[in-house]
């Protein structure tokens, strides 16, 4: 018998400590277990597993150490918290994402030597009254530069969303530039979380390969 698809396993890879939380289902076309991430989220992992989001003016930063084995992803809307407040949704904010990000992968095993870096998102979008997404790519630019750590590679700005999948073990991100009524709706649904983050701390087209 030939053409024979292999099943998926039963159950996903075991997940890192402080991750067993996070929404993960089989996606047959990519033949892999798929971890979503939302924003103010963020996913670390040691298999071979795919990090999923959808980002409009938000960015994410995907950081792998290959001689480690581990890779993650975050997803954060404003560049920092304008009260200041170390409290509540902070992986909201870049300042804090960022950071948390890569001192879980060392945490993991990773080296800051040997860490490969990509960044998507900041889009700027049609209805938006700011260009929010140039705040957050300047931050991470700036913030991983003071780090001395490198970009590999990016997609950012245009008046598009993105869906963005990364392959945390391989480091290939798959970006998909959304339609303008997909763009839309992210919009208007990203300016009332980010109004309501201002004011208050929350409750914890084709694709191309980077």
């Amino acid at each position: 018998m030939t053409g024979a698809v292999r099943a998926p396993r039963v159950t996903p890879p075991p997940a890192l400590r402080g991750f067993e939380g996070t929404a993960r289902y089989w996606d047959a076309m990519e033949g892999a277990w798929t971890a979503q991430v939302v924003a103010g989220d963020y996913y670390v992992t040691a298999a071979d597993e795919v990090i999923s989001t959808v980002l409009g003016s938000c960015v994410s930063t995907c950081v792998r150490d290959a001689t480690a084995g581990v890779g993650g992803m975050n997803h954060f809307m404003l560049p920092d918290d304008p009260r200041g407040d170390a409290t509540g949704a902070v992986m909201r904010f870049g300042s804090y994402a960022v950071e948390r990000l890569i001192n879980e992968l060392v945490k993991y095993g990773a080296r800051r030597e040997r860490l490969e870096i990509k960044v998507f998102g900041a889009g700027r979008m049609i209805d938006s009254r700011s260009n929010v997404g140039e705040a957050n790519v300047r931050f991470v630019r700036h913030y991983l530069q003071e780090e001395g750590l490198v970009i590999a590679a990016e997609d950012i700005g245009g008046p598009w969303a993105r869906r963005l999948r990364y392959h945390a073990r391989s480091g290939i991100a798959c970006v998909k530039h959304l339609d303008m009524g997909e763009t839309k709706r992210l919009d208007a649904d990203e300016d009332e979380l980010r109004s309501r983050l201002r004011q208050r701390p929350l409750a914890s087209g084709d694709v191309e390969l980077f």
